[in-house]
């Protein structure tokens, strides 16, 4: 007996994927020296391909353009995601479009790449003040390779705009930002 389709099932906190990633980034507002982030995250939420994940930055910026001025922050976000988005593209039924696609994109691992897009939304500290919060919008693009039972590598790319509070002034920020991590 052959199964056609399996329905989507929801799951609250499903235990995988829970991730650790380090952040390269550039941003337009207060120094322009790139800098490390870490972040961790862990899926909340999952239905079929969408999920809901919460995630955590922390970022320390060193500057050597404003006499060695150091800042931390931190941001709490919320990331739903479209897993195998490309795969909408099911025609023509002869050869679907989303197959060359991922072939492409993807050569021998376009079965076993997941592509994703998502939106992140969520507040940093500080923000709109010294000691009060900012907002922090964004969007990514990327794909999670699975390399090991219940590991893989994930990359993405993503353009974020972000309040942030910096030698007493406060504007908003631009940033691209690209991610690499392991999820398990």
């Amino acid at each position: 007996m052959t199964v056609l389709a399996q329905e989507a099932l929801l799951e609250w906190f499903p235990i995988r994927p829970i991730n650790f990633d380090a952040v390269l980034r550039q941003q337009t507002f207060a120094p322009t020296d790139r800098e490390i982030t870490l972040q961790t995250g862990i899926t909340a939420l999952r239905y079929g391909d969408i999920e809901v994940r919460g995630l955590y930055r922390y970022f320390s910026l060193h500057s050597r353009e404003f006499g060695g001025f150091e800042t931390n922050q931190h941001a709490i976000l919320v990331n739903p995601r479209w897993n195998n988005f490309i795969d909408i593209l099911d025609f023509p039924k002869s050869a679907p479009i989303y197959r060359t696609i991922r072939h492409i994109l993807f050569g021998p691992l376009e079965d076993r790449a997941v592509p994703y897009v998502g939106l992140l939304g969520g507040t940093n500290f500080p923000g709109s003040g010294p000691a009060s919060p900012g907002h922090f919008i964004g969007g990514q693009l990327g794909v999670r390779f699975p390399i090991a039972f219940g590991v893989s590598l994930d990359v993405a790319v993503e353009h974020n705009r972000f309040k942030v509070h910096f030698l007493e002034e406060t504007k908003e920020a631009q940033q691209w930002v690209v991610t690499t991590g392991v999820r398990f």
